[in-house]
């Protein structure tokens, strides 16, 4: 079993694809590509850390472009392993009924903080995870008084749109420190 984190697919999002300036050239090809992507990464017996913004779901009249009536759970059908939900601030239309707004975790030797929004970091933990941000960074540093901490973009504008190992991300996490010289 491998554990991988992520966020932010907008499956069933039109305008996400204007929004965030993503690669496609239609809706279809956005979600076929991001289950595709996913599946190929992920087994059954995975476990993913689902960082929010999973599906958005239109209602009848609803803003052109803004979700499709697809259910969460037709999307969850498709794709592999056992998600763990964090609930973002797209997801409280999506049939998800996701209620855990943030989750610590002891990974690799590293006290995490998950939350969807890095405005909500944990400044008492060594590293967090987010999303929300799309394309605009992938790992930030975090100030608030005397102290900081880092964070790490799960979102997958930033990966290529597949979920990544924690491995992957430190990986990639420890050359951006290096880069900036930080300790």
């Amino acid at each position: 079993m491998k554990r991988y984190f992520s966020s932010d697919y907008h499956l069933g999002h039109a305008n996400i694809i204007k929004y965030c300036n993503r690669p496609f050239s239609s809706l279809e090809e956005m979600n076929e590509t991001i289950i595709k992507n996913h599946n190929d990464r992920i087994k059954q017996e995975d476990e993913i850390y689902y960082l929010g913004d999973f599906c958005f779901k239109n209602s009848l009249g609803g803003k052109e472009g803004e979700g499709t009536p697809n259910k969460a759970s037709e999307y969850l059908k498709r794709l592999n392993g056992k998600f763990i939900f964090i609930k973002g601030n797209h997801d409280r239309n999506n049939s998800l009924k996701i209620i855990t707004e943030s989750a610590s975790i002891n990974y690799g030797g590293k006290r995490i903080y998950l939350v969807h929004n890095p405005d909500f970091v944990n400044m008492e933990y060594d590293i967090n995870f987010c999303g929300h941000i799309h394309q605009h960074w992938k790992f930030r540093r975090i100030r608030r008084g005397e102290k900081y901490t880092d964070c790490i973009n799960v979102g997958v504008d930033c990966w290529d749109f597949k979920p990544k190992t924690f491995e992957e991300l430190m990986s990639a996490y420890h050359r951006w420190k290096k880069e900036n010289d930080y300790k």
